[in-house]
Order: C-alpha cells, then structure tokens, then sequence
C-alpha cells in the first residue's frame, strides 16, 4: 500500500467530546425477545490478578429481537451489542472493540438460526450455518469518530428525529423508526474503531499501535477477520461502507484485506470521500483545492439567494461553475503574478457571482478563497456563519471580526442529538451496559500517525485502485452531497478521474449526488434517494453473473 502523507494533520471530524447516560431497562417497541448476554470474560493485566482464560473473541455479547416497517414491508431481525476481543497470536489482548451487529430474521436469505446458536467463541456452541446475505461493515471517520453518524443516522433500523430538512429539534431528543434502513437488503456490523464508542486497549497497550493510518487499517482488517470467522459469514458477500475518513479508511482496507486475508470485496460505499488530501488543502504551493471547492461555493451561495439571477434548478448552475473553473480559473491561477491585469478582472467578476461575494474581497485574497473564509465572508452582513459539514445551516457569529469561523453551526446541534440517543438507544433498547462514556467524537486518537515514508499529502486512492485491478469484480460507489465544504463533490470527481483505471474499471464505479452536506441523509429526501440509490448498487455488486 503506497500512502503518501502531509505533515499537516488531515482530520475531518475529531473533537473532544464524551457524554454518558443512565442506566435504562425499558424493551425495545416492537421487541419479541428478551435480551440474553453473553458472559463476561476477563482480560490480563497489572492490575487485575490472574486472568481466566480468553473463551473466545465475542465479549459481553447481548442479542435483542426487533421489528421495523422497511420500505418493502415489515422486517425482523436480530441485534448483536458486544466487543470483540482483539488479541495477538499469542492470545494477548490487545484491544476490545465495540460493535453493533444486525441480521435480517425475515426474508430471502435470512438468518434462522435457532436459540443459542453461534460460533464456539461467541456462546460456547457449535458454528453456524451459512449466510446468503450481504454483510456490510460500517465506520465514521474522524479519526475519532463512532460509527453512530452513519448507525442512527441512515442505516440502521432506528433513526434520529429530524425536521424535513434535516434540522434538529430542542432538546429532549427522540430516535424513530427508519423505513430506509439497509437492512432491506444488507446485514449490518457497526465498527468503533480503538478510541471511539466504547472501544479501548487493553491494560498496558502502547496507543501508539492503534492511532495512525496504517494502524487504524490493520485493526480494522482484523476485526473484519474475526468477526466472518466467528460468526461463519465468509462465504457471503462482503462490503464496505464509511464516511469521511471513514472512506480513507475503506480505501485503505479493500486491499489489505485482499492481500493479507484472501477477503475479496463485492462493493464498496463511500460518502463524503477523501481519497486524496491534496484536493482538500488549499495553501501556498497548492492552488488546486481553490479550483474544487468553488461549484461547492456556489451551491451555497446559491441556496442562500446571494447568486444574481440564478437558475431555478442547481445542477444547470453546476454545470457552468465546473467548466468555467477547468477551462479558465484553474489556468488562471498557474499563471500566479504573470496574470495580465484585464483577464484577472474579468476572473474577480466571475468569481464574484458565483460565490457571493465582493470584487473587493476576491481581489484582496488574491483570486483564491479557502473554505472557512467564505464560511466567515458569505452572510457577514448578517452576521452569520455557514456550517462547514452543511452549508445550507448557519448560526450568529459571536466574533464577526475574527479572521475565521469559532464553531461549526453545522455540527454543533447534531452532537448532543446522537449522543443522547445513542446513550439511551445502547442500553434501554440493545441492552448493553457500560459506565465507559460513549466517545462519538473523541480526542484520544490524537495525535494521529502518518507513514513516515514519501512526502506529500495523505493519498489512498492507489490502494483502491490496485485492489480493484487485483478483483475487477469490485464495485464502489460514492455519495456526495452538493452543500459539503469538509469534502466537496468535485474533488470526488477529480480524484476518481486521475485513479488511472481502465476504461472495463472505470464502468465499476458508480456516483450520487444529493441534496444535502457531508451528512446528506439528514436531508429527508436525500436519505430516501440514498437508500435506493445503494440498494440498486448492491444487487448489482453481488449480482453472480457479472
């Protein structure tokens, strides 16, 4: 795997934050089970006398039963709260790392296992049967981020409550039931990667072996490893789903598991996507992300009515705002201080209606607008900030002559809707008790390791590109949300255009575009369109006839 790294630190999510919930015993609606948990076993160390021995991988495993109403019908299935035993071949503990599991109990090629069955590491009796389903294991990025973005944001059976738009509510906040989980048509592992949710390492574990990119993927690949062998899921289709640096991440995984374990990938999700960290860094050196960002710019300008004359339709815009940067503000840019005077005037007024903002201003920056400055410039009259992760949300700007943005108003009002809900939702409805606080987003991850070798900025588009020569039957499909400045749609597209896949590769990759941020499925309408969007694509990547 060839990383090439920045010296800058390239993180998307991570911020301290940690909340914990009381203990909770109300069933889960729709509940036709009680709970069973698994027991406990105990890990070595300085501290905690002698050790019993590890009986497996599958630690304080609690199985509940549920129901929701999917888009095809009512839909059962089986929920797996547990933390997986992470060891060396040694059978030292290294980390426990907490996931949530799902499999469809109802429908084609669901699981019907009966009580009390499971591998020998999970529950002591005999291994299970085989799975017909697609299994598809999920991650967050950050790093420091919990996989419960993507779990009670878009996937999983439950779902938190928002307005249409995707705006979130006053507190107290409700999860509701999601008529657009995957569970139509996938099984779901939500993976906490070590410093995130309730995983951890273990007692006297270096945290240097875990936070950094080469480490992340190689934990992560185990996990994978342990979990289709502990639960007997290696002969059924496997995928990948992850958001922002969760899509490094997936990168990053599709050929390690590949070359280290033979786990050849059906499909690949990517949502957000950063393969390549040089399109998301503006800076001296490197005019390229200016170039990128701007059809994202004027989407938001856009929406927020500061574009004369716009067209009623945004991608009609698009279309014009992506050629006129390819063709003539990318060359402008490359010609630096040797730009004659009129051709650079006639790029400040260009740029101009398309961001929003003043000749004044575009002039003085130099024809180049990094995102936070346009975060800040934008509504300045208004003093009002744009969201980073959706520009369509703003919040006051409590410094207006600050040089950039204090807070994201974009995320700020989703942190404590997820955390409060998944704090209630892990306990009261999947069982799982904990005095850990839930790391949704989480600082211990820091400082996070690069590749000492190559210099440059962090890029794994390489490793998927190789994992898709060495398996050209996987399929990858990105997500993308128009209103996204932490990743902008057109630097997805730049970076898949330069993969240097073949022209029979190039027809494996499929792209969505949405109405939406980073998140694009608090957007109600884009969580329908993402839902069907994925689903057509994973009947196409386990298609057998391909």
């Amino acid at each position: 795997m060839n990383l090439r790294t920045a010296a800058c630190s390239a993180l998307l999510l991570c911020l301290p934050f940690a909340a914990r919930a009381d203990r909770a015993d109300r069933p889960r609606p729709g509940s036709t089970r009680p709970a069973t948990t698994q027991p406990a076993t105990k890990p070595s160390g300085p501290d905690t006398g002698p050790a019993e021995p590890l009986r497996g991988v599958v630690d304080r495993a609690v199985t509940t039963e549920g129901q929701v109403v999917g888009r095809d019908g009512p839909l059962t299935y089986r929920a797996t709260a547990a933390h997986m035993l992470v060891k060396d071949e040694t059978d030292k503990l290294k980390a426990t790392i907490f996931f949530v599991a799902y499999e469809r109990t109802n429908g084609p090629g669901a699981a019907e296992r009966t009580e009390g069955s499971g591998s020998e590491g999970a529950t002591g009796s005999a291994a299970p049967e085989r799975h017909s389903r697609p299994i598809t294991f999920v991650f967050n990025g950050g790093p420091g981020a919990a996989a419960v973005w993507l779990h009670l944001g878009a996937l999983g059976p439950r779902r938190i409550r928002l307005d249409e738009e995707g705006r979130p509510p006053a507190p107290p906040y409700a999860l509701t039931d999601n008529e657009w989980t995957w569970l139509d048509f996938t099984d779901l592992v939500f993976i906490d990667p070590v410093g995130t949710g309730f995983s951890r390492p273990a007692e006297g574990e270096k945290r240097e072996q875990f936070y950094g990119v080469e480490e992340d993927i190689y934990w992560v690949a185990e996990f994978i490893r342990l979990y289709i062998t502990e639960y007997g899921r290696w002969l059924s289709p496997i995928l990948l789903a992850g958001e922002s640096y969760g899509t490094t991440r997936a990168a990053g995984l599709s050929e390690r598991l590949l070359d280290r374990f033979g786990i050849a990938l059906n499909g690949i999700v990517l949502i957000s996507s950063v393969l390549d960290f040089q399109t998301l860094r503006p800076g001296s050196g490197n005019d390229l992300p200016y170039v990128l960002y701007l059809p994202t710019y004027a989407s938001i300008a856009w929406y927020h009515r500061r574009i004369e004359d716009p067209p009623a339709e945004l991608p009609s815009l698009l279309r014009e705002v992506e050629s006129w940067a390819m063709s003539v503000y990318g060359p402008a840019l490359t010609q630096g201080a040797a730009l004659p005077r009129k051709q650079r005037d006639a790029v400040i007024e260009r740029l101009s209606r398309y961001t929003g903002l003043s000749p004044e201003y575009i002039d003085r920056a130099d024809l180049r607008i990094a995102p936070d400055e346009f975060r800040k410039r934008l509504l300045e009259t208004r003093r009002a900030l744009v969201g980073r992760f959706d520009g369509r949300i703003t919040g006051d700007d409590p410094h207006p002559t600050a040089d950039s943005p204090s807070y994201d108003p974009s995320l700020s009002g989703y942190l404590p809707v997820y955390t409060s809900t998944f704090n209630d939702y892990v306990r009261r409805e999947l069982g799982f008790q904990s005095t850990l606080p839930y790391e949704v987003l989480s600082s211990r991850v820091m400082p996070w390791r690069f590749p000492d070798s190559g210099t440059g900025y962090l890029y794994v588009a390489d490793s998927l590109r190789d994992a898709m020569i060495k398996n050209p039957h996987l399929r990858v499909f990105f997500a993308s949300g128009y209103f996204d400045l932490a990743t902008p749609y057109y630097a997805t597209d730049y970076t898949i255009e330069h993969m240097g896949l073949s022209q029979r590769l190039r027809r494996n990759i499929e792209r969505g575009f949405y109405y939406g941020g980073h998140m694009m499925y608090h957007h109600r309408q884009s969580l329908g369109k993402l839902h069907s969007d994925v689903a057509a694509f994973v009947r196409r990547a386990v298609r057998k006839d391909q």
